[in-house]
């Protein structure tokens, strides 16, 4: 089981202020197509951009000696992996798209705010929506559903590579989340990430004050080499 590393304060400062859509092109350009979590919208309106280490929970279809209400009582149960999480780790739960039970409900998400937990991620819903949201906990899903998790799933592990959304996360990879959905970060390609993309935020800004502007779109997003040069001229004036 994969010990959680530490992520530096001006590292999710940095990556706080990058969207995830300027990532997800970043690594485009990196060759990476498959970083976005599908399914994973969130849950509340104007849940501010979310950034950690990713805490993974894996769930594999229900079945029926395993999936029971006793196996919320297992040392391998989600209550036993939430008192495994560090403050500001991201939950990213492999809940196999299931959209018919809840894996966490109001209980277990404020017993994660209380341990510091940053946010819950997965490809499935959660349960007590009103609950949920009396809690706090940022979470990012396909929405709500009255049956417990072991009415479709049955809890196996965390702290494993799993599949959310389609796109495999292992644990200490980096979560950002938005309004957009969750971006998975290989922890391999950090320090890239870190050196591009308040670069590439910045660039965009730049392009939208020329839209502003009235400036045509050909030429200017892509830039040609004219419009290259003018941005460089306007960074150096700063």
């Amino acid at each position: 089981m994969s010990d959680v590393l530490p992520l530096e304060a001006s590292v999710v400062a940095t990556l706080e202020t990058v969207t995830t859509a300027t990532l997800t092109t970043i690594l485009l350009k990196k060759g990476l197509r498959n970083v976005w979590m599908r399914g994973t919208r969130p849950f509340r309106e104007g849940q501010k951009r979310t950034v950690g280490r990713a805490f993974t929970l894996r769930f594999v279809p229900a079945r029926e000696d395993l999936a029971t209400p006793e196996s919320w009582a297992s040392p391998k149960s989600t209550r036993a992996a939430i008192e495994a999480m560090p403050a500001g780790v991201i939950a990213v739960a492999d809940s196999m798209g299931t959209t018919d039970a809840g894996i966490f409900g109001d209980i277990l998400c404020a017993r994660m705010v209380k341990r510091g937990v940053a946010g819950l991620v997965t490809d499935g819903v959660v349960r007590d929506r009103s609950g949920v949201l009396s809690t706090g906990m940022k979470v990012w899903c396909q929405g709500a559903a009255a049956p417990p998790s072991v009415a479709g799933l049955t809890f196996v592990d965390w702290q494993q590579p799993i599949g959310c959304g389609g796109v495999a996360v292992f644990p200490n990879d980096i979560v950002v989340v938005d309004d957009d959905g969750a971006v998975c970060i290989p922890q391999a390609l950090l320090a890239d990430i870190l050196a591009q993309a308040p670069g590439q935020e910045h660039m965009e800004g730049w392009i939208m004050d020329e839209v502003g502007r009235g400036v045509a779109l050909p030429g200017l997003y892509p830039m040609n080499a004219e419009t290259k040069a003018r941005y460089e001229a306007a960074k150096g004036k700063k």
